[in-house]
Parts: structure tokens; C-alpha cells; sequence
């Protein structure tokens, strides 16, 4: 199961993949089915910040980031670090990141403590959905 939270972890994005699958291929079918209906016009398919664990630090993800215009707060990997030290001055700089942004992603966290608490089924992950956004209310 993946998901996409707001900044005060309500469920914006479910997506239920393989067992065995890993997080960085979810990362862009994730944003691809974001919409937040707004109070009128279109709605908004497009976060200000994207907040992720090392998992979701490759080059395409980045770059499909990059091209839409969205701020990535991610990781840099250990291997990915040390390749780029070994190359030198040709292994590019690094990527930004703002480590103040990323205490934010606990929020994230969190609210997969409560999806691991649900049935590992859409049905439960619906259900635990429903009782955030009721607990609002």
C-alpha cells in the first residue's frame, strides 16, 4: 500500500500495488492521481512540496518533479552520495535539501502507523480514510 498525505497526514492518494513491490515505482502514479477539489475551478493536481524517505530518490522521480515544478524534499542515498564523490567534479552536485522541510515527514509516518493498524485490504485502508477525515469534522 502507498499513499500521499497533506501536511496534517489526512490521505489524499491510496494506491494498493504489489506485496513485493518497491516505493520509488509508486512515486509518480502517485502524484499522477492527485486532485484536491478546490472551492471552484479545476482541481489541484499539483503539491507546492513533495516530502519522501531515500526510497523515492531516483533520477526519474527527481526529474519528474523537476519538470513539473515541484520542490523535492528527499535523502540523498549513502551509495548515491558516495558514486558522486568518487566521480569527482564530474559526479555534479548534489541535490538540495532542506533538512528544517523534512522534520515535517513525520507526519507521514504516522499516519502509516494507522493504515499498518487497518486490514492490509482497500476495503480497510477506505475504511481507516473515512475515520480520519470524520475525526475532522
Amino acid at each position: 500500500m502507498h499513499a500521499l498525505v497533506d501536511g496534517h497526514g489526512m490521505p489524499l492518494v491510496v494506491l494498493i500495488g504489489p506485496g513485493q513491490g518497491g516505493d520509488n515505482p509508486m512515486g509518480i502514479p502517485l502524484l499522477e492521481n492527485l486532485r484536491v477539489q478546490r472551492a471552484c475551478g479545476r482541481p489541484r493536481t499539483r503539491p507546492d512540496e513533495l516530502r519522501t524517505d531515500k526510497a523515492y530518490s531516483s533520477r526519474q522521480v527527481r526529474d519528474y518533479l523537476r519538470k513539473r515544478r515541484i520542490t523535492a524534499t528527499i535523502p540523498e542515498p549513502a551509495d548515491r552520495i558516495a558514486n558522486r564523490k568518487r566521480k569527482g567534479s564530474r559526479g555534479g552536485r548534489p541535490p538540495a535539501f532542506d533538512t528544517v522541510s523534512y522534520k515535517g515527514r513525520n507526519v507521514v509516518e504516522r499516519r502509516f502507523c494507522d493504515f499498518k493498524h487497518a486490514i492490509v485490504y482497500r476495503a480497510g485502508v477506505v475504511i481507516a480514510d473515512v475515520v480520519a477525515w470524520l475525526k475532522i469534522i
